[in-house]
């Protein structure tokens, strides 16, 4: 055991968080968090060089029979000779500008931003003492993560990290089984160390063989280490800590890290998937996906500008501006947060159409964001008659709404209804706001003062009966949502 290790161990015996379940289940979701519901993520690394694929090339380009495997040896020879670690040197982020990606993302109304610290390839965004693959001493040879966080934090904008180093462990034991350049002998703090076999099922929370204690270790040590040099308010984690050999280490990094914040002055918060820790102890998160009602928690989806990749590569299928709006007004009005993935070019410049939707976003929250921000959800989520799909990776195809399918919020002593899909003529019905003969039903009866379209001056000339509140506003058109706000006395 390490003297490192050690220490954190002893750190967490005196806070008030201890590596139990039944303790890190006192802590509470930061207020920030649930006020600010749009955050951007950002998968940038070695794998953007290659930009083939997905950011699972550096395992797949060792798996025999695979397009990755395919495409590497036609392009940059047997692995034997070119390797993952190779693309290093290429990595030269030559153009990354943290102060414009910052007023990008403050422009697309993001309230925060998580850039990925070390994905499942190994390669750290960071500075670090624990090995030399790391971007500071290789590659860019500039502590990404922490210019990214100054100018993030510069612009009023809360910084996180995300790690995905668990599921390094088995992540490029398949080069292993060729001539390749993953081979014994290899170390801790080398990048393809442990290289360890790969469990045949990966939804067996309790397959075998289980890491090593010493990659457990460097783990919680390199999680640790981000936490104390960036003090991220959110940090993120991906899948394969659920694995029961990962549970006693995670707890120990969540006693830390949420005994580390209340020692600086700051609430955190860590996000997961699945059921990888204690319902109640960090914030649910569903990987490109979503519930299909409201709950009385609030949770975060993460999902991507493309549809096939987090980060870029040279074959994208992008969603629109508008698909992507249209989930974030439903992500919200479930009371859950947006974090939407943007994947830089390899030099550090923005492709033309991650740059365009982002400022479609941004424009939109400039008319709409009161219905966004710092709202609750309202009584009923939504109205309307299209079904949404619930859970993870449901977002493979755009969902077509009809002028009907409204989501509701509020805040501001208001009621805000978003019609997804602007009606034609400008006649709008709301069904959830009607009268009703039937007092076992609880339709709206209140007193409504003013019903305007945000983004418009004048209020309008409304009734309601009981088919709902209703009103016609001539001459407006939107491809994107259109809100009405429904202010009440």
């Amino acid at each position: 055991m390490s003297a490192k290790y050690e220490e954190i161990l002893e750190y967490n015996k005196k806070g008030r968080y201890q590596s139990e379940w039944d303790s890190l289940s006192k802590y509470s979701i930061p207020e920030w968090f649930c006020k600010a519901k749009f955050g951007i993520f950002i998968h940038w690394g070695v794998y953007s060089v290659p930009a083939f694929a997905n950011e699972w090339y550096s395992r797949n380009m060792y798996v025999k029979g695979s397009p990755e495997f395919e495409h590497h040896v036609k392009t940059y020879g047997p692995q034997k000779d070119f390797g993952y670690k190779d693309f290093i040197p290429m990595f030269k982020a030559e153009k990354f500008d943290p102060e414009y990606w910052a007023e990008v993302f403050a422009q697309s109304g993001a309230k925060y931003v998580v850039p990925v610290a070390e994905h499942h390839d190994g390669f750290q965004m960071y500075e670090s003492d624990l090995s030399e693959f790391c971007a500071v001493k290789m590659g860019p040879e500039r502590d990404v993560i922490g210019e990214l966080k100054s100018s993030v934090e510069k612009r009023g904008l809360v910084f996180g990290t995300s790690t995905h180093r668990a599921e390094h462990a088995w992540f490029m034991g398949v080069g292993k089984e060729f001539d390749s350049d993953i081979h014994e002998p290899l170390k801790r703090g080398d990048l393809y160390w442990p290289s360890e076999q790969a469990q045949p099922d990966f939804q067996d929370l309790q397959a075998k063989p289980d890491p090593s204690e010493e990659f457990l270790i460097d783990w919680v040590e390199r999680t640790c280490e981000i936490i104390d040099r960036y003090s991220p308010r959110i940090l993120y984690f991906d899948w394969w800590i659920e694995h029961e050999a990962y549970k006693p280490y995670l707890k120990t990094i969540m006693a830390y890290y949420y005994n580390r914040g209340l020692e600086r002055g700051f609430p955190t918060s860590v996000c997961y998937k699945h059921d990888a820790c204690a319902f109640g102890s960090a914030v649910v998160d569903v990987e490109r996906g979503k519930f299909a009602e409201a709950k009385p928690y609030h949770w975060q989806t993460d999902t991507a500008i493309a549809r096939n990749s987090w980060c870029y590569t040279d074959s994208l299928i992008y969603k629109s501006s508008g698909e992507i709006i249209r989930y974030l007004a439903d992500v919200v009005a479930k009371n859950g947060n947006l974090l939407l993935n943007v994947g830089p070019k390899a030099d550090g410049t923005f492709a033309g159409e991650d740059l365009s939707i982002l400022l479609d976003i941004g424009e939109w929250l400039k008319v709409n964001g009161e219905a966004i921000y710092d709202t609750k959800p309202w009584r009923y989520a939504e109205e309307g008659p299209t079904k949404e799909e619930e859970g993870q990776f449901s977002d493979g195809s755009a969902t077509e709404y009809t002028s009907q399918d409204i989501r509701f919020t509020a805040g501001n002593g208001a009621i805000y209804a978003i019609v997804l899909k602007c009606p034609e003529g400008g006649k709008f019905t709301i069904r959830s706001i009607s009268k009703s003969a039937d007092p076992s039903k609880p339709a709206f009866h209140g007193l409504i003062k003013r019903v305007s379209i945000l983004g418009e001056r004048s209020a309008e000339e409304f009734e309601v009966d009981e088919k709902g509140l209703s009103f016609t506003h001539k001459g407006i058109k939107s491809a994107f949502p259109v809100t009405v706000k429904i202010e009440t006395e």
